[in-house]
């Protein structure tokens, strides 16, 4: 038998998919997005970027920006009753309205 691997990226076929209208790169637009201290973002991972990209674990959650580091942005994100803090780059951040 063969070991099954468990890199970073398995169990997520259907999670890092694009739809077939917006495959290839995302628009560079995208890595120039900036963020303020303070500001909510949400955490959807660009499958065609590999760089600065979360733990797929952290898809679709919500996090507020603290800090940044380099090109990235250091996020707090609420996950159950404990408090991750993830360094995750603009490609895959999408801000939101929060009133």
């Amino acid at each position: 038998m063969v070991k099954r691997s468990k890199g970073f990226r398995s169990k997520t076929r259907h999670k890092l998919r694009k739809h077939p209208r917006e495959r290839g790169l995302s628009p560079i637009t995208r890595a120039f997005q900036s963020f303020e201290e303070g500001e909510h973002v949400n955490i959807v991972i660009d499958p065609s970027i590999h760089k600065g990209q979360p733990h797929p674990r952290f898809h679709g959650l919500t996090g507020i920006i603290i800090g940044i580091q380099g090109d990235a942005y250091l996020l707090n994100v609420n996950v159950g009753n404990s408090e991750k803090k993830l360094i995750i780059k603009p490609e895959h951040l999408r801000k939101i309205k929060v009133p």
